[in-house]
């Protein structure tokens, strides 16, 4: 090759890096920043891909998801919401209030929809509900507000408890707090005792249902936390194993052999979040989309677990369930 020609050579295909580069951008990519493991997730991911879909976007066909899970280390999520802001995603979705907090630290340009638990005005996540302002809206569902309904419900199953106890994750303070404020105001108004309990890693469950035996409580809340969320398969089978009537928010517990679960709508909650990504995608500014409040709630009565705790589930509470496993 003449070196005149070589050169057209190199000229051209410089000239025609950035055409291919805006050409590998083409399909937009969402940064999927989560608190725990794609594993204990997997339902709420499945049901943000059909919001996404809803949206007429698919991922692999027609936008990309860069996942991140920090897999209960709260610490990193920081450093990942960094990573996804410098890789220049075109949405972040941050699955919970801490992923949701790191989110916006990071930027304050690149949209961000949450699907949290708490008070996203109180947390300064946005100014208003109806008018979010900024980049930053999202769903937020009732997992903190009904704590309170959770240890009700549980005590009207066990209405000869003195104690309860109550489960939280010391390491995601902000979510820990206010469920233990909201449960210990709910267990003074039904006059009995309340002691919260803590597991920030999947290797203390142990340990703390084996206290519970020595507090002498008569029934156990496991508070609305990603990290148990992820595992709830698996505290199920620890109350069956340490025969303790507990309360969660997923079905996969009361399958599990948990005695109640009480949910608040999280599915759906993921779905709404997967619509306004798609919605934002096509241009909708996240400040102009109104944060919503998923209020859809399913309560779970595993029969079979209070029959053999020897337990009488209210006919009233019966009534109520959208599901009793037998």
């Amino acid at each position: 090759m003449r070196r005149r020609d070589f050169i057209k050579v190199i000229a051209g295909s410089a000239a025609s890096r950035p055409f291919m580069a805006r050409a590998q951008r083409a399909t937009p990519v969402i940064g999927f920043l989560g608190i725990t493991s794609s594993g204990g997730y997997g339902p709420m991911v499945t049901a943000f891909r059909q919001g996404l879909q809803e949206s007429g976007y698919v991922e692999g066909r027609d936008v990309a998801i860069e996942y991140r899970w920090a897999k209960g280390g709260i610490d990193q999520l920081p450093a990942m919401a960094a990573e996804l802001v410098h890789s220049r995603v075109s949405v972040i979705a941050a699955a919970a209030t801490a992923a949701a907090l790191a989110a916006k630290a990071a930027t304050t340009t690149i949209p961000i929809v949450f699907e949290m638990a708490g008070d996203p005005v109180h947390l300064g996540l946005v100014a208003r509900l109806d008018q979010p302002g900024g980049n930053v809206t999202g769903i937020a569902n009732l997992n903190i507000e009904i704590t309170p309904k959770r240890l009700q419900l549980l005590y009207d199953v066990v209405p000869t408890a003195r104690a309860m106890a109550l489960l939280v994750n010391p390491a995601n303070p902000t979510v820990a707090e206010t469920q233990a404020r909201e449960a210990r105001s709910a267990a003074q108004a039904l006059n009995i005792d309340l002691r919260v309990l803590n597991a920030s890693t999947e290797r203390e469950f142990d340990a703390v249902f084996a206290t519970l035996s020595e507090l002498r409580v008569g029934g156990l809340v496991i508070a609305a936390e990603p990290l148990f969320r992820s595992r709830e398969a698996q505290l199920g089978e620890l109350t069956v194993h340490h025969a303790v009537p507990a309360i969660a928010y997923g079905r996969d517990f009361a399958a599990a052999g948990g005695l109640l679960s009480y949910e608040a709508g999280t599915r759906e909650a993921y779905r709404l979040a997967g619509i306004y990504t798609g919605r934002i995608l096509k241009g909708e500014k996240p400040g102009d989309l109104p944060v919503q409040q998923s209020t859809k709630v399913e309560i779970i009565i595993n029969l079979k677990t209070a029959k053999m705790l020897g337990l009488t589930v209210p006919l009233s509470l019966l009534g109520r369930a959208n599901e009793v496993i037998e």
